[in-house]
């Protein structure tokens, strides 16, 4: 069984790989702070859980 993740989560996600393909990389950490810089998501569970969907997204279609 995978992983569902809300709507939500994955649109912001995949909306900002889109809009910045280059900022993101496969390393979590990193991505975590760019997700902070880029979105004005207020909680950070919703920040970190953002910043996991787009590394698992990175790594799956390497876009």
């Amino acid at each position: 069984m995978g992983n569902i993740r809300q709507t939500y989560i994955k649109r912001v996600a995949m909306e900002l790989v889109k809009k910045y393909p280059d900022e993101f990389t496969l390393d979590y950490e990193h991505n975590k702070q760019k997700v902070a810089e880029l979105t004005d998501v207020s909680t950070a569970s919703m920040k970190n859980r953002i910043a996991g969907y787009v590394t698992r997204y990175k790594s799956y279609y390497k876009g």
